[in-house]
């Protein structure tokens, strides 16, 4: 196979953000067709792996795309993969900010109470509400904060 004739970097530069910003569009559409669900879903999918082929991709960019994931799948009502991906995204926030970390347990909380577990969901949004309390800054903190109370309010 001949070598492209356009830069590869800047070309999973481009879609690794331009996909993550297109799902995230249907995310927030209210009134998705079927089409639109599965396309939000290979944005998604395609964002991943052009983060994935990319040499500054660092763990913060796989979890957010890994949380991203979640949010879909769990938004579509499919448990196991909402739960899937929550896992791979809090495994890799280890050694990340708060914020992040937050996300990954809200994703498991929402994973949990959309499989019926209120237990382990409650479990989840104790420990996202302690990180949402570290986050230093004040958007971020909100924005995780909003994302929790929506849980709480099931």
């Amino acid at each position: 196979m001949n070598a492209p004739d356009f830069d590869l970097a800047d070309a999973h530069r481009y879609f690794a953000a331009s996909c993550f910003n297109l799902a995230w569009e249907l995310i927030d559409k209210p009134d998705r067709t079927p089409d639109e669900d599965e396309r939000m879903t290979q944005h998604n999918q395609a964002s991943l792996w052009h983060w994935s082929q990319r040499p500054d991709c660092q763990a913060r960019n796989l979890s957010i795309g890994y949380w991203q994931s979640s949010r879909i799948h769990a938004l579509l009502g499919r448990v196991d993969e909402a739960k899937r991906y929550a896992e791979l995204c809090l495994a890799h926030t280890f050694a990340e900010e708060a914020f992040l970390r937050g996300y990954a347990h809200e994703a498991l909380a929402r994973a949990a109470l959309l499989a019926g577990d209120t237990a382990e969901g409650a479990r989840q949004l104790s420990t996202a509400t302690a990180f949402a309390a570290q986050v230093t800054d004040d958007e971020d903190r909100q924005l995780l904060q909003s994302d929790l109370k929506s849980l709480q309010a099931r």
